[in-house]
C-alpha cells in the first residue's frame, strides 16, 4: 500500500493507492495505532474518491525526522576523507552505539517537486540518498519512504561538533513521494539510486543496496527509541551508501532524483 499526502482546496488529505481516505485520518492518528490496526483502519477507510492535488512530503507538521550516520562502509570512508579528525568516524563505525542525530520537524521537510537548498556559507554540499523508516508509537516499523539528507561536508569536516550546522538548515531534508506500507520483514535488500542532473546532463548516476549496511534497521530503531517516546510516530533516515566524489558539489538549479525501492523523490536545488 502506498500512503500519500495531497494539497487540496480545503487543506491537506491523505490517500492510499491513489484514493482519498476520510479527512479525519492523518498520519499522526494512524501512527498512534499498532501496525495491524493501522492497516485495517486504512483498508476500511478507502473511498472511491480519486486523489488529486500536489503531492506533499508524507509527514505531518510536528512529527520529527531523525537520522543515523556512518552506517555504511562507504559513508565511513567519505566522512574520514573530509574530516580533520578521521579516527572519530572509524570509532563510530565500529562502536556498539550508532550515531543518531535530529534532522528536521515535519513543517521544514520538502516533498517531491519542492526545492532543496545548499548553505551560502559552505563550499562543499552534497545529496545523501537514504531509505527512511517510518516508525509508529509502539516502536514498530510500518514502512519506508525515500529521503535526501542534504549535507555540508566541509562544515562537518572542519569539526564534528559542527554536525548540526552541516545537517540542519532550511531545505536540508526531503522526503517522498509517499510511504510504502509493509512489514519490517519485507524491507531488506532495497536498491537505492541517486541521479544528479545539471543543465540537462547527468553528472552522477549510481546505485547501491541496503544489504551493505553494517547495522540492522531494528538496531537503529531500538537505539532511537531507547530513551525517547514518539506518541505520533517518527521518521528515521538510515544512512547513505552513495556519495559523489570529492570533486563534486551541488549547485543552484541541479536536479536531484532519489529512488528507494518502490518510491522516488525529485527536487531542484536552490541557494
Amino acid at each position: 500500500m502506498l500512503l500519500t499526502k495531497h494539497q487540496t482546496t480545503d487543506g491537506t488529505r491523505w490517500a492510499v493507492d491513489g484514493e482519498f481516505v476520510p479527512p479525519s485520518l492523518n498520519l499522526s492518528t494512524l501512527l498512534e495505532l499498532p501496525a495491524a490496526a493501522m492497516i485495517n483502519e486504512l483498508k476500511e477507510s478507502i473511498s472511491s474518491e480519486q486523489a488529486a492535488g500536489k503531492t506533499l512530503a508524507p509527514i505531518d507538521p510536528y512529527q520529527e525526522v531523525w537520522a543515523a550516520g556512518v552506517t555504511y562502509l562507504r559513508s565511513r570512508d567519505a566522512r574520514k576523507a573530509e574530516s580533520t579528525v578521521a579516527d572519530v568516524y572509524q570509532n563510530v563505525y565500529e562502536a556498539e552505539r550508532p550515531e543518531i542525530f535530529f534532522k528536521a520537524l515535519g513543517w521544514r521537510v520538502a516533498g517531491t517537486g519542492d526545492a532543496i537548498r545548499i548553505r551560502t556559507d559552505s563550499r562543499w554540499n552534497v545529496p545523501e540518498p537514504e531509505l527512511v523508516l517510518v516508525i509508529n508509537r509502539h516502536q514498530e516499523i510500518v514502512g519506508y519512504c525515500a529521503g535526501n539528507d542534504v549535507s555540508s561536508r566541509d562544515i562537518e569536516g572542519e569539526n564534528p561538533l559542527y554536525l548540526p550546522q552541516a545537517k540542519v538548515y532550511n531545505g536540508a531534508c526531503a522526503l517522498g513521494h509517499g510511504i510504502w506500507l509493509c512489514p519490517a520483514s519485507e524491507i531488506r535488500d532495497v536498491p537505492i539510486q541517486l541521479t544528479v542532473r545539471r543543465a540537462g546532463e547527468t553528472l552522477f548516476d549510481g546505485e547501491a543496496n541496503t544489504s551493505t549496511m553494517k547495522r540492522s534497521f531494528a538496531e537503529l530503531v531500538e537505539f532511537l527509541t531507547r530513551e525517547l517516546n514518539f506518541p505520533q510516530g517518527v521518521f528515521l533516515m538510515t544512512g547513505t551508501c552513495l556519495v559523489p566524489g570529492n570533486d563534486f558539489t551541488l549547485q543552484s538549479d541541479d536536479v536531484v532524483i532519489v529512488r528507494v525501492g518502490r518510491v522516488q523523490i525529485e527536487n531542484q536545488v536552490r541557494v
